[in-house]
């Protein structure tokens, strides 16, 4: 079984572990229309933003549908790494959840633990979309533990202090940088290029490579640019822009081409 609700091949997880590089997306918009539009534009994977958006878990359940049927692997940003949201995003259908701030080996155990079914983990067990209404939880068992994913993020010069320990851990799938608030932590936000931040993105590529553990980065403004660099310095899990940054972008730059051509004479 390659996905809760239908075959696929490969699976996101079965390209992580060839170390294939992926590329994804946030939705923070709320609309499943949002997410229908960029699950056909080719991503290979959509994360629904919880963390720093006003989507509800109603409206997530409808985003995770949405972005499954059209084929492509639904993920979910947790808003806190909680295991009762972590254990209702799984059973809505989520494939996998990013889980914000993991700066120890006991934060990233405990995420691990919430998604997992006992004996490997603590989640309890329910009977939601994920496990077919009740009429698949054999299957939605075996799927969990061969094909769910749990990327922690490293946002914090903490998690840079034990990102040994963290990808230590039996169950992280890999880590996705998130530059703000990494940069943040050194009091630097948002200055990428700065020395010190460039600094600690060096230390974090070195523990990756030691583990040869899947690296992700978050390109936060849509720039094919700044990606391709990333992928070249040998990040895997590649999150490309925002849906409004997307939505935003477009607008301006029709704008400033229209009106261009208006002021010339």
């Amino acid at each position: 079984m390659d996905s809760p609700s239908q075959i696929r091949k490969p699976s996101l997880k079965a390209r992580l572990r060839q170390k294939e590089a992926t590329v994804g997306s946030w939705i923070t918009l709320g609309h499943p229309a949002v997410a229908e539009i960029m699950a056909r534009s080719g991503f290979d994977w959509l994360a629904v933003d919880l963390e720093h958006s006003v989507i509800g878990l109603r409206e997530a359940e409808e985003l995770i549908r949405v972005i499954d049927l059209c084929g492509i692997a639904p993920l979910v940003r947790l808003s806190a790494n909680d295991p009762v949201q972590i254990k209702r995003v799984m059973d809505a259908g989520a494939h996998g959840v990013i889980v914000p701030m993991v700066n120890s080996r006991a934060e990233a155990e405990a995420a691990v633990a919430a998604l997992r079914y006992p004996p490997a983990g603590r989640r309890g067990v329910g009977l939601a979309r994920a496990q077919g209404y009740g009429t698949r939880f054999d299957e939605y068992k075996a799927w969990l533990e061969k094909e769910s994913l749990v990327i922690v993020q490293v946002e914090h010069i903490q998690a840079v202090a034990n990102l040994h320990e963290i990808l230590g851990v039996e169950g992280v799938d890999g880590f996705l940088v998130g530059p703000y608030d990494l940069s943040g932590s050194l009091g630097l936000p948002g200055q990428f290029d700065h020395p010190s931040v460039a600094d600690a993105l060096r230390e974090v590529m070195r523990a990756a490579e030691k583990h040869q553990a899947v690296a992700g980065y978050h390109v936060v403004q849509p720039q094919p640019d700044r990606a391709q660099e990333k992928l070249r310095e040998g990040y895997k899990f590649l999150a490309y822009g925002v849906d409004f940054l997307f939505l935003g972008e477009s607008c301006r730059q029709g704008l400033r081409t229209i009106r261009g051509a208006m002021e010339r004479p």
